[in-house]
């Protein structure tokens, strides 16, 4: 089964946080194999990281360092997977249920693990229950 790792995962294992060693852990018991990503958690992590650049939150060597990590990984362990014009409506679909409190970022990532079945892998708790609502596989770490 594909694991789809969210971008509160990968910046996560990548950068200092709370639970940077549980989600290192973590990502070294799963097969390699399983693990993927969307090209839209490309454009999210180095958002993140400009957001702890700008907040003081890493140095400029530790994000040059997480973004040379991030590269690696998308080219030699992460299945990298495209994101299409039908996510972005499916995403708009699953936006629509307001009840959810989805954020268009949050929605994407739901649209493009739904349409590869893969089990969406995140670090934030309304995401995960919005995925079991929708009907798309999904795991808190």
């Amino acid at each position: 089964m594909i694991l789809y790792l969210d971008t509160s995962v990968v910046v996560a294992a990548l950068t200092s946080e709370a639970r940077t060693s549980d989600i290192q852990r973590w990502l070294s018991r799963q097969p390699i194999d399983d693990l993927a990503i969307s090209e839209w958690v490309a454009a999210e992590f180095s958002a993140a990281l400009s957001i702890k650049m700008r907040e003081r939150q890493i140095d400029p060597k530790r994000r040059t360092d997480a973004l040379a990590a991030f590269a690696r990984l998308s080219t030699g362990s992460f299945e990298v997977l495209a994101v299409l014009g039908a996510h972005f409506r499916t995403a708009a679909r699953f936006s629509e249920n307001y009840v959810l409190g989805l954020r268009a970022a949050d929605a994407l990532h739901l649209a493009v693990a739904a349409d590869h079945e893969a089990k969406l892998c995140t670090l934030d708790k309304r995401l995960e229950k919005a995925a079991t609502a929708l009907g798309v596989k999904a795991s808190l770490i």
